[in-house]
């Protein structure tokens, strides 16, 4: 088995997660098996109770693990499917170790950080390395380790002195690491500083490890005395020293890799130059072309409650990213803080609630996403009963699924106080319900999650034919509430069809307005499942029905064609995107 390691220096926020996903898709393209691992130095055992404001979106894989958004970035880019061990946390390993003491396995010895920490995560590392996660028999070739957090944070200690024992233990040839640093530019002098990546470096080595390759994060190319210097300083052969520099979207990345010809190098570190072969890259290269040459614009509302943060949606907006390049239409994200469409703002702020109305009524289409909490609620159920009553496309994700059935309640069937009991207990219409089997006492890991199976009731539904008419799906769930079983005849009575259920069929999982040009909701996520070349088919459906070419889509089953080297689609592929900057580059090019 042979190791990439990715760190990073001077500050977080560089895109070690982008540069880990796309060294990963680089190698993939030689011809290697690639697995990815991600090492997060808190000390929650996963992301499931974290905030999204504070660390972004929870990222759910196929077996439930709440993981890192980093894994989603090497889902997306790799088209693997990861399992909750391939997020390595704090938590998790001193869970295990302290488990294995209470059980006596350490025979009365003095359970320390080293060893027994630091033997722990490189066993974890060893262990699951060797699990295959591209659907194919046998161990994968390499495995890319990103670690969280930057050089000489005291969290992530164990974790350096148990990678450079284990860059000893797997030995030369084996391990390569690459080291993502920042060079700035200071505006006052206009050169590119290397002192950061210099001091970084050598925190690097003092603790045992030494980088093989310098990913350099600038806002430009690096200039040929930079690289002599950085070469001088910090140990590393000028051939070895790539840039980062900033791209309109992420999907760069990886060509700018091979560009700089940075999969070579890690190939001859891990003695593979002879088992890979020239990087293909085609596709790829063929699908970022079309997303820069788009200017057709199409507009989504996302009405949701962490506005403020775009790395709370990030797989929202990769779905929806991935569903426009495949409509050939620049996807432009219109953020709409829930609450700011509600009448209380209205009184308080009128300009807030105006500009938010005037958003909203301004888009092609309206997505309203999962979500925690009563805060924007009403917000959310306005945007629904807007969306339905003027026939906008219109997509519900989990919380966003079950309140258009709330609204749907209220309007059509005359329940004015109908509501999930999550917000109102007391509701005499409890149109949402807490799941039977859910804790009322534990956060972690207690809810409906992971991958589940979804049955069509309706075969001649909107879902069905953009899922390719199949009978079932398998798509990932997390959530608390449901829709009450009990009154499902009467709503579906009123004309709002539960069109997917579970094998039960008493779990409501898709339901849609046949009368409506799109309104669908979800139970489930189905952004987590989206791929670059596979755009999830609700998300698609969304973006058809935005841009006026539905039918179309339906028709071909929401098949898309991969696209050709010269950009252009090869049948059915509708598609090109370009990105809108403010929404997924945070400004770099680089972030998630």
């Amino acid at each position: 088995m042979k190791y990439v390691l990715v760190t990073g220096g001077v500050v977080s926020g560089l895109g070690k997660g982008v540069t880990a996903s796309s060294i990963g898709l680089l190698l993939q393209a030689c011809g290697l098996r690639v697995t990815s691992i991600k090492i997060d130095p808190y000390l929650n055992t996963d992301a499931g109770t974290m905030s999204p404001f504070e660390h972004g979106e929870v990222f759910v894989l196929d077996d439930g693990g709440e993981v890192d958004l980093d894994l989603g970035n090497y889902e997306r880019f790799l088209d693997s499917t990861l399992t909750r061990d391939n997020n390595i946390t704090t938590g998790k390993i001193y869970q295990s170790v302290i488990d294995k003491e209470r059980k006596g396995d350490y025979l009365g010895r003095t359970v320390q950080v080293v060893p027994h920490i630091t033997d722990a995560i490189q066993d974890w590392i060893e262990r699951v390395a060797n699990v295959p996660v591209d659907g194919k028999e046998g161990p994968p070739d390499v495995c890319v380790i990103e670690l969280g957090g930057t050089i000489g944070d005291i969290e992530s200690m164990p974790f350096i002195e148990a990678l450079g024992q284990f860059s000893y233990k797997v030995g030369p040839g084996n391990f390569c690491l690459v080291h993502v640093s920042l060079v700035p530019v200071l505006s006052v002098v206009g050169e590119q500083k290397t002192k950061p990546t210099q001091h970084s470096v050598r925190g690097l080595r003092s603790l045992g490890l030494t980088p093989n390759i310098l990913a350099c994060r600038s806002t430009k190319a690096l200039e040929e005395n930079v690289k002599t210097k950085l070469s001088q300083f910090c140990h590393v052969p000028e051939v070895n020293i790539v840039t980062l520099y900033d791209v309109p979207n992420i999907w760069h990345v990886p060509l700018m890799l091979r560009d700089q010809k940075a999969h070579e190098a890690i190939l001859k570190e891990l003695n593979l130059l002879s088992n890979a072969v020239k990087p293909d890259l085609a596709e790829w290269t063929a699908r970022t072309k079309i997303y820069d040459t788009l200017h057709v614009p199409v507009r989504i509302a996302m009405v949701g409650k962490y506005t403020g943060l775009t790395d709370s949606y990030l797989s929202v907006l990769k779905a929806l990213l991935h569903a426009s390049v495949a409509c050939h239409k620049k996807l432009v994200i219109e953020w709409v803080a829930a609450s700011d469409l509600e009448e209380i703002t209205a009184q308080e702020t009128p300009d807030v609630h105006k500009a938010a109305w005037d958003l909203l009524k301004g888009a092609d289409g309206i997505l309203v996403p999962g979500g925690f909490g009563d805060r924007g609620v009403q917000g959310k159920i306005l945007a629904t009963k807007y969306a339905r009553e003027n026939q906008v496309p219109f997509l519900g994700i989990c919380l966003g699924m079950q309140l258009a059935v709330v609204e749907f309640a209220r309007s059509i069937l005359g329940f004015h106080d109908a509501n999930s009991t999550e917000f109102e207990p007391e509701t005499s219409s409890p149109c949402v319900i807490f799941m039977p089997e859910g804790s009322t006492t534990h956060m972690g890991g207690t809810m409906r999650l992971g991958s589940r199976r979804t049955y069509f009731q309706v075969a001649d539904c909107k879902s069905a034919k953009l899922y390719g008419n199949a009978k079932f799906v398998d798509e990932r769930h997390r959530h608390r509430y449901e829709v009450n079983p009990d009154m499902i005849s009467e709503i579906e009575k009123a004309g709002l069809s539960f069109v997917g259920k579970d094998e039960t069929g008493c779990r409501m999982e898709i339901v849609e307005l046949p009368s409506h040009p799109y309104f669908v909701g979800a139970q489930f996520h189905p952004e987590f499942k989206s791929r670059p070349g596979k755009p999830s088919a609700l998300f698609l459906g969304l973006i058809a029905a935005a841009s006026g070419c539905l039918e179309s889509v339906l028709q071909t089953g929401g098949k898309v064609n991969k696209v050709t080297i010269n950009g252009m689609a090869n049948g059915t592929a509708m598609g090109k995107v370009h990105q809108n900057g403010n929404v997924y580059s945070n400004g770099n090019g680089l972030h998630h």
